[in-house]
Order: C-alpha cells, then structure tokens, then sequence
C-alpha cells in the first residue's frame, strides 16, 4: 500500500476500488457504469490506469476483480469514509449528510490521521454507513506506537 493511502488517487479512482470491494468478486465493467451513471467506455480509461497500478486485474469479457493489493487498499478506503462520517455523526450532522460531506474531504485524510481518529473515538465497530474493521496499524497506535 503507498504511504500515504489514497492521496495519490483521484477521487473517481477512489470511488471505484470501494465499488468493486463492497460488491465483491468480479464485476462487470457496465455494473460500475451503472453504478456511477456514466457510459461503460467512459470508465475503461480508469480501469486500465487501476490495473496498471496493479490495484485491479481485469478478465476481458468477464470483468474486473480487485488484486491483493487493491483489496487491502479499498479495505482502507471504506474504513476512512465510515470512521471520518462517523466522526461527523457524533459532532452533530444526520447520517446521510455526514457520508457527503466526508466524501467531499476523506480524499486528504491519511491512514496515519484515521488511526488516531480511530483511537480517540474508541475503535468503534459501526457506522451509519456499515461495519468499520480495525487492522494491526490502528490498534498500534491506538496504544501510542507511531509508524
């Protein structure tokens, strides 16, 4: 995973590697088009540069899959959003505005950033937006280690 988790991809890249993990297996480009609304060709550009970076592997005439990598990077990607719109839930916003807004900025949040975030709210287990999973860098430093 690159250092910074995500402040290098676009938000569009970003909004896909989520798609694709919270669907699950291999999807078919057209249901990412459905998905985001957009032309199947309108999407393969992203996709190549995805797989290129070795985020995706795609099946021609079956679809795209996430590769290891890119599962643990959209792991992260979706515990962002949750633990950033949560943090917005509990300082005051309605659930499906704290989803939006967080979308608006999750883009420049770090790992590092969401850890301690992570911490300071008690790894909490659920957001409005779905489950929120923990891995070994946010209990660590949860408990004051810095990476």
């Amino acid at each position: 995973m690159e250092p910074e988790c995500g402040l290098a991809l676009s938000a569009r890249k970003v909004e896909y590697l989520k798609f694709i993990f919270q669907t699950g297996g291999m999807v078919r480009t057209s249901e990412i088009a459905s998905a985001f609304n957009v032309d199947p060709s309108t999407i393969t550009k992203t996709l190549t540069e995805l797989a290129a970076a070795e985020y995706i592997r795609h099946v021609p005439y079956h679809g795209v899959c996430l590769t290891k990598t890119g599962e643990q990077h959209a792991e992260f990607l979706v515990k962002r959003h949750r633990i950033l719109s949560l943090m917005l839930v509990r300082n005051g916003l309605l659930p499906k505005d704290a989803c939006s807004e967080a979308s608006r900025f999750e883009s420049q949040v770090t790992k590092k950033a969401v850890d301690r975030i992570c911490h300071f709210m008690g790894h909490p287990r659920q957001s409005a937006c779905g489950e929120i999973t923990h891995d070994d860098d946010c209990l660590e430093r949860g408990r004051g280690k810095q990476s």
